[in-house]
């Protein structure tokens, strides 16, 4: 069954939009499909920070798209088309000026003096100087760190996090998660949901860096222990996707 949404050229569809994705990595399924590329394309540009579910969904195919053309970009603005966000777009240098009967002659013979200077320049034969060695040693040991060197990916982790009873403050045990803090950890969007007899749930989005934040280790130390515990009864992990890895 294909999925309706509201016109996104407006605050009311990206407001739709940010509301359909709050428990949501893709627009369909677990991962990318060409619905996300469809909604992409459908958006003029890149969503406000207001809209934090779908600014983190933008950011995420922006990626992806990313990865999937590797080549340098040079940079292109096409006339009459409305620069994007996602790109910074440059006009490119003219092509030069086809050469003319005078231009032509001035070239050839400016030609021999130039490859003169430079075969007085090239020495095929001089020896390498301490000083070529030691930055030759450099770049080599450069490329090797470069290529150790990988920089972590992040994760969207959508939790539930249950209170104990319908007594429970839920606007405090809310604070007692996000008072939770570590470096490379952003909580995102949550909501209330009812779960029966009166009590409700929190689910919460969170940003993570892999390398530095483990959510088992965020559960079981933190939004368990004391004294988030007050609030909290258990902790789960609802839905974990990969964001990118850079």
């Amino acid at each position: 069954m294909a999925i309706q949404l509201e016109d996104l050229t407006g605050e009311a569809g990206l407001k739709h939009l940010d509301d359909y994705l709050l428990s949501r990595s893709y627009i369909c399924g677990y991962q990318a499909s060409r619905d996300d590329l469809s909604v992409y394309l459908a958006l003029a540009k890149a969503p406000s920070d207001k809209f934090v579910n779908v600014a983190r969904w933008y950011d995420h195919i922006t990626a992806l798209l990313g990865a999937s053309f590797p080549g340098k970009s040079a940079g292109v603005k096409i006339a009459g088309s409305a620069a994007t966000s996602a790109t910074t777009r440059e006009i490119a240098a003219p092509a030069a000026a086809p050469p003319t009967p005078e231009t032509a002659a001035d070239d050839s013979a400016e030609a021999p003096a130039a490859e003169e200077d430079d075969d007085d320049d090239l020495d095929l034969f001089g020896e390498e100087t301490e000083e070529d060695k030691a930055a030759a040693a450099e770049r080599e040991a450069a490329k090797k760190a470069s290529g150790k060197k990988k920089e972590s990916g992040k994760s969207s982790v959508l939790l539930d996090v249950k209170p104990w009873d319908d007594e429970t403050d839920m606007k405090k045990l809310e604070e007692a998660v996000r008072s939770v803090t570590a470096e490379g950890l952003f909580w995102g969007a949550s909501k209330l949901v009812p779960v029966g007899y009166g009590i409700k749930k929190l689910q919460i989005m969170m940003t993570i860096e892999d390398d530095l934040v483990s959510p088992d280790n965020l559960i079981e130390d933190y939004l368990t222990a004391e004294p988030c515990n007050e609030f909290i009864q258990s902790c789960d992990i609802v839905a974990f996707n990969k964001i990118c890895k850079n």
